[in-house]
């Protein structure tokens, strides 16, 4: 027999779904099926609560507690660089393979560091700024009309100064 359900049992289920968008209520099921809640619901709750990263893949977490969801946006760095570099939501289906050409200033940089902190593996500000900096030169922006490697290494030299938190 399986073991009573307990109502004060918080769990956490982490979902990567597309912004402003219904998913699949078949990927759903799967995982919040046997903790009693109905994945139409839980998708449209979803849609809602993503609707201001339009376009954009997230990663959502839901935390389940007497089989009531509440849902969070948990954005990972490239979110962040493409939701600052404020480009128009484009229609997944249609355009593919875009390229992220557009240009965020430094600030930016360290107002998106700051909220990755947390779950940053750097010791200082300092290497999570480096880090987002690394994903921006994935994504291919540019930062204050520079190359992201060349802010990484002026960093390391310390002609840009990074603020201590």
């Amino acid at each position: 027999m399986p073991p009573k359900f307990d109502p004060t049992e918080v769990k956490f289920v982490y979902l990567r779904c597309v912004g402003g968008e219904v998913g699949a209520t078949s990927s759903l099921a799967p995982k919040i099926g046997p903790l009693g809640l109905s994945p139409k619901k839980i998708g449209d709750d979803i849609a809602k609560a993503t609707s201001d990263w339009k376009g954009l893949k997230i990663t959502v977490q839901l935390k389940i507690q007497n089989r009531q969801a509440s849902i969070s946006v948990v954005p990972s760095a490239a979110s962040l660089i493409i939701k600052a570099l404020k480009e128009p939501p484009r229609d997944r289906k249609k355009v593919k393979n875009i390229k992220h050409s557009g240009n965020i200033t430094f600030d930016d940089i360290i107002a998106i560091a700051k909220q990755m902190r947390p779950r940053s593996m750097a010791r200082q500000l300092s290497g999570t700024v480096k880090e987002v900096l690394g994903t921006a030169q994935s994504v291919g922006c540019t930062i204050d009309n520079k190359a992201a490697h060349d802010v990484i290494d002026e960093i390391n030299d310390g002609s840009i100064e990074v603020p201590e938190d």
